[in-house]
């Protein structure tokens, strides 16, 4: 999977891996700022109890 995605991005090497890295990042951002805030309501953890 990760081989077909690498081939689908253009530019040599070092501009692939900086795309790459840009997407990442973009994915994280999404992640941390949108999509946890918003389903974090709806998980109600277990009762923890450490003794």
């Amino acid at each position: 999977m990760y081989a077909a995605l690498w081939r689908l991005l253009p530019g040599p090497c070092w501009v692939r891996l900086f795309i790459a890295l840009v997407l990442v990042a973009a994915v994280l951002y999404a992640l941390f700022f949108y999509v946890f805030p918003w389903i974090s309501p709806l998980i109600t953890p277990g009762e923890v109890d450490l003794q």
